[in-house]
Order: structure tokens, then C-alpha cells, then sequence
């Protein structure tokens, strides 16, 4: 009952989060955290590839309309919010996110939040160049935020995204792995792309955090969802 005397049964109704992808090999993975970190969490995945072909080769601004109308059917079927995969694109998604309906939250936010927290050295690597200038511009974002100064270095790791192009998610994460391995000075290091959080299995924990976003993201998403 509410204070009124009126049964309140939104606790029972199933929450359910929208999900914009660019590739739908990341579906099983999402799919897969929340099984594994949210039982009971409904996920409604909407992808849309070719946003990010013309996102890269037009800019992320100039797919922003397309960015909006697909953020507003991942929202429909009863979403609470919708979680944006892609990188490149979320700092679109979050612009335009306002005239969804729902809260709108891109899925690197968190991660970039904890490379800030982690210390003031921050590595970026991306797979693609046009998630270097959204994902850095995040790193700094949060750090003006947590009132701290902290130095972004980025680098694309070249000849391993045709890996993921291809299927080849074994290559791919191995060729990030690598990549990762061949950092120094660096207090984060922050895989910029959520296709790249496989190739943390193949790292041995140490004291540089590596840091992905699928994880922190669906779980900040699922929280707001369930408010």
C-alpha cells in the first residue's frame, strides 16, 4: 500500500532495459552479465550497424538524428532506459538522449569515471580512431568533474579490427591483449570499445587496472532502470 491506501505494484512489474548496439555480436554478452549480475532484468536489443560505418566516416554528429530515432525504439516495449553500446556514439546518444522519453546512459561513462579514480595517468586504446576523440573527451569530462588533473594518452591499436570485421574474436582480443601488454607509464589503461573487454581474460591481474565497459555500464544502466 501507498500512503493513499492505493496498492503500489511497480516493485512487481519486471524491469526491463533498452540496448543500442552497433554490432549484434554484443548481444550474447550483455546477455550473458545480466544472467550472470542482474537475474530478473528484461533486456530489449535493438542494433543498428551501420550507424557506426557512417558515424567513422561522416562523424558522430552527422548521424545524430538516426542516433535519436533508434535510441526511441530500443526505449518502446516498456524500457525504463537505454543503455548505448557504442562508443563512438555515446556522446550522441547522450545529447540527443533528452527527447527519448527515457533516461539515456552510455556504457563508457562509468569505466571512464574509474581510469580517473585509478590514478593521473590514463592510457585510451581503441581498436577504431573515431572512439579516440568521444572516449578521450569522457576521460577528461570525468575528471573535471572529480576535480582532478589527469593526462590522456591515446592509441589506436592498428590491423586488429579487421579481426572483429572478419569474426575473429579470438585474434581480436589476443591482438588487444597485446597491445595492452606493450603499455608503460600509465596508471589506467581503458579498452575504449566494448567488443574489447575480451581480451581481460588473457590479462593476469596487476597493478594497472584494465579497464572495459560492458560491465560497469549495464550494471549503472540496470540501477538507473530500476529507479
Amino acid at each position: 500500500m501507498n500512503g493513499s491506501g492505493i496498492r503500489d505494484d511497480r516493485a512487481r512489474r519486471p524491469v526491463t532495459l533498452g540496448l543500442l548496439h552497433t554490432s549484434p555480436v554484443h548481444v550474447p554478452v550483455f546477455d550473458a552479465l545480466r544472467d550472470a549480475e542482474h537475474p530478473g532484468l528484461g533486456l530489449r536489443h535493438h542494433v543498428v550497424e551501420d550507424l557506426l560505418a557512417r558515424a567513422r566516416q561522416k562523424g558522430p554528429d552527422a548521424v545524430a538524428s538516426d542516433v535519436r530515432a533508434a535510441l526511441v525504439r530500443a526505449a518502446g516495449g516498456g524500457a525504463s532506459a537505454v543503455l548505448c553500446t557504442c562508443s563512438t556514439i555515446g556522446g550522441v546518444a547522450e545529447a540527443v538522449g533528452a527527447g527519448v522519453g527515457v533516461p539515456v546512459v552510455r556504457v563508457d561513462r562509468p569505466m571512464a569515471a574509474a581510469a580517473v579514480a585509478a590514478g593521473p595517468r590514463v592510457v585510451v586504446l581503441a581498436t577504431v580512431a573515431s572512439t579516440v576523440g568521444p572516449t578521450s573527451a569522457l576521460v577528461q569530462e570525468e575528471a573535471r568533474r572529480a576535480g582532478r588533473d589527469v593526462s590522456v594518452r591515446a592509441e589506436v591499436v592498428e590491423g586488429v579490427w579487421a579481426r572483429f570485421e572478419a569474426g575473429d574474436a579470438d585474434g581480436y582480443a589476443e591482438g588487444v591483449a597485446r597491445a595492452v601488454r606493450e603499455v608503460r607509464d600509465a596508471d589506467a589503461i581503458v579498452l575504449a570499445q566494448a567488443s574489447m573487454a575480451g581480451a581481460e581474460e588473457l590479462l593476469p591481474g596487476g597493478r594497472v587496472p584494465v579497464l572495459s565497459s560492458p560491465r560497469p555500464g549495464l550494471a549503472a544502466a540496470a540501477a538507473l532502470a530500476s529507479r
